[in-house]
């Protein structure tokens, strides 16, 4: 297995590996998912033992079950070397107060998911999507009260426009409260619609970016053919994440990079994943695996190399917009 590497996160002196664990696979309910609360322990101790020290959970995901399985896996590791992330805004019961960025429930879901993950302080708190209902100087203020409270190390945003990502960072220095430290925006050798977006941002303003769906739900994988049904099983025929990547340009991408996996004697994801880390804006993707196998295949990207002319053909196909098509 390829030796882990680390970055620093943005302009931070917080050090992460050029991995993120993705952890929303870790819970039950739906059939993509793990459903399997020892096999997730076992790919998160593998993970860890790779080197590993980035997690990415969040409170919705199986409402809390993901940040359970998180803290198990996490008790008796040092945690001074593990940067542990979980985010905040979508729904977690029904009512009142039970969803969205105002400061009550920022602060309350802040509380729960420290119970959850058994832990004294988060260190990475991420707004998992923009809230129109509440004022961005709330939330930033709530978000700086966790971080001047201790509970709360660098806080973070995810999927939005520029102009709401700009609007955040600089209300931020106006009312002088703590700044969102990375960005976390959909970002694959297929979905590029951000370098026309967010990826600019937080070029020009030194934020760290962890992609999510740096696979494309799967596509680039190499898994799928022109023409095939996508498998009861997973995301991509619940809600047609992958499916709607059939197109003719994203097949022609993915061409280009079946050809280079087979002159580098390497897989198709490892070389979509090789593609993510020889941007110099992306500090850590997040991988999103369920099998010990698929992520020791992930980590040996870090041992793909790629030239300026390999990724000139995997971009070639595409040119970048915002909004991308198809998407809100």
């Amino acid at each position: 297995m390829a030796e882990m590497e680390y970055t620093y996160l943005g302009n931070t002196g917080l050090e992460v590996s050029r991995f993120c664990l993705g952890c929303m696979n870790f819970g039950s309910g739906a059939e993509w998912m793990m459903n399997d609360r020892e096999a997730s322990l076992e790919l998160l101790d593998h993970a860890l033992d790779a080197g590993i020290n980035f997690l990415d959970t969040a409170n919705a995901y199986s409402r809390g079950e993901s940040e359970r399985i998180v803290g198990d896996a996490i008790a008796g590791r040092d945690r001074e070397e593990l940067v542990i992330a979980t985010k905040v805004f979508f729904p977690m019961g029904d009512g009142p107060n039970k969803s969205g960025l105002s400061r009550k429930h920022i602060l309350d879901q802040a509380q729960a998911s420290l119970d959850r993950l058994g832990t004294d302080y988060i260190d990475l708190y991420q707004i998992h999507r923009w809230d129109e209902q509440v004022p961005i100087e709330e939330t930033l203020s709530a978000l700086d009260h966790l971080v001047e409270e201790g509970l709360v190390r660098y806080i973070g945003a995810s999927t939005m426009s520029a102009y709401k990502f700009t609007k955040a960072l600089y209300t931020a220095d106006v009312e002088n409260v703590e700044r969102f430290a990375c960005m976390q925006p959909e970002y694959n050798a297929v979905d590029r619609h951000e370098e026309a977006n967010l990826l600019p941002v937080c070029e020009g303003e030194d934020i760290g970016v962890i992609p999510w769906s740096p696979l494309a739900g799967g596509f680039l994988t190499g898994k799928y053919e022109r023409g095939s049904e996508v498998p009861a099983d997973t995301r991509a025929d619940t809600d047609d994440y992958t499916s709607d990547r059939f197109t003719d340009e994203n097949w022609a991408v993915l061409d280009e990079i079946r050809a280079i996996a087979d002159e580098k004697d390497a897989s198709p994801a490892q070389v979509s994943l090789s593609w993510l880390l020889h941007k110099p804006v992306v500090d850590a993707p997040i991988i999103g695996p369920r099998r010990l196998d698929h992520l020791d295949e992930n980590i040996g990207a870090l041992d793909v190399d790629l030239t300026s002319a390999d990724i000139e053909r995997i971009e070639a196909p595409k040119t970048p917009q915002w909004p991308a098509p198809g998407k809100d």
